[in-house]
């Protein structure tokens, strides 16, 4: 989902896995595995939401490989 100015959902890990479409666990694993893009900004990762649910639903990026 991308806001009203047409920017990019950024999410948190926390805030993604709270969302229910995966554990936050799991989305951390796939980012140290290079699987789903994020941007680090000192400590925390912001992934792009759409982005991720488009390479869950597509099966694009090989996240499950």
């Amino acid at each position: 989902m991308e806001t009203a100015n047409n920017t990019p959902e950024m999410l948190t890990i926390r805030q993604a896995a709270q969302r229910g479409i995966l554990p936050e666990r799991t989305i951390r694993r796939l980012i140290a595995d290079g699987k789903i893009p994020a941007i680090k900004s000192g400590r925390t990762n912001y992934i792009n939401y759409s982005v991720l649910v488009s390479q869950l639903n597509d099966g694009t990026g090989g996240i499950w490989q």
